[in-house]
């Protein structure tokens, strides 16, 4: 068992060799700081929409190293944050239009990936939330009546016989399919996204901790950076820049990845369609079906760490992986396994704002 090492995706594809460092000061147009997918999107359309305009990214390990790298690998239409607090501000058909665009986002992600000739294998769907417990089915309910109610389309109730047609799991009671999220392998889409804003003329500076933000001027050890603008894009890793503590408070989520399963356990559980997968627990559980037939899966529930603290190139806390069979019980007993193989963990920081809202 592995614990950590960034994560399995890069155990999969290699780590990417490190671009060049800042080496200086340097003037341009625009600094992104931070090499993830929020930051890499921005100079990708900025430099699309734009291409005379002179980009930077900076990033402090290498482009895709935090979240984007070694997330659940959903590309999903979800809203961040809460519908109803964003419709008490904005009004319902803001949150609809909201809605809308998530569900175009994931359609334009596979698009960019086709034309860029990036290979994530990507599978367009959809995902099951499953309750797998009678305490489960009310909150399921209201689940699926709230994406209806703001904007979610195409949504299938699935009583129990209709959800073992797509996955057959011991003890599920019911669930719903929504088809607008896609499956993906996030080191692979990462580091082609990192390529193709490359390709476009954004240059990268990889190995390169931004220590101070202020106007018109990023800091860092080997120099500073004078920009027109700057995009802040460190998500769950802003807390250590000078200034930004509090700002956004780093939440942590882990997840185990298992052996590549036996052809007579795929029979059993389904499972065809390769549906991205969650449930209606209170520390709910999310998790896919790889490409190379893995279950990876995981959740919330880690421990915030003090003082904003982040992890430690995903490693998860040792006390839980100490006991590699009660970690693989928790995680496979959606799917009815007494065990599933060795299990590699892996972990790493998303964001949250301070008043709870993402």
């Amino acid at each position: 068992m592995l614990n950590g090492n960034v994560s399995f995706w890069y155990r999969q594809t290699g780590f990417p060799e490190r671009r060049p460092p800042l080496v200086g000061d340097l003037a341009t147009d625009v600094c992104v700081v931070g090499g993830g997918f929020t930051g890499l999107w921005t100079a990708y359309y900025l430099k699309q929409a734009a291409p005379d305009l002179d980009i930077t990214v900076v990033e402090r390990e290498f482009a895709g190293f935090g979240a984007s790298g070694r997330n659940a690998g959903w590309l999903s239409c979800k809203i961040a944050g809460s519908a109803g607090t964003y419709a008490r501000k904005r009004g319902r058909e803001a949150v609809i239009d909201l809605q809308r665009e998530m569900i175009h986002t994931v359609d334009e992600v596979i698009s960019v990936a086709r034309a860029e000739g990036i290979e994530a294998d990507i599978v367009k769907s959809g995902y099951l939330t499953i309750a797998h417990g009678a305490a489960q089915l009310p909150r399921l309910r209201t689940a699926y009546d709230q994406l209806s109610h703001w904007g979610g389309q195409g949504l299938e109730w699935l009583s129990a016989p209709r959800l073992a047609e797509r996955l057959r799991l011991d003890g599920a009671l019911a669930g719903y399919h929504n088809p607008h999220c896609a499956r993906v392998h996030p080191a692979k889409l990462v580091r082609g996204l990192a390529a193709a804003v490359e390709a476009r003329g954004v240059r990268i500076l990889e190995s390169t901790p931004v220590t101070a933000i202020a106007p018109g001027r990023v800091s860092t050890p080997f120099g500073t950076i004078r920009a027109g603008r700057i995009v802040r894009a460190t998500e769950g890793f802003t807390s250590g820049i000078e200034g930004e503590r509090r700002t956004w408070l780093p939440m942590n989520s882990s997840m185990i990845v298992t052996e590549p399963l036996p052809d007579e356990l795929w029979k059993r559980l389904g499972w065809e369609g390769q549906e991205l997968l969650s449930d209606a627990t209170h520390a709910y559980t999310y998790g896919q079906r790889t490409a190379d037939g893995r279950i990876a899966i995981g959740g919330r529930g880690v421990p915030y760490k003090f003082g904003s603290r982040t992890d430690r190139a995903g490693q998860t806390v040792r006390m839980s992986v100490a006991s590699p069979t009660d970690l693989t019980h928790g995680q496979t007993d959606v799917f009815g396994l007494s065990c599933a193989g060795s299990v590699d963990p892996l972990g790493g920081a998303t964001d949250t704002r301070p008043d709870g809202h993402s």
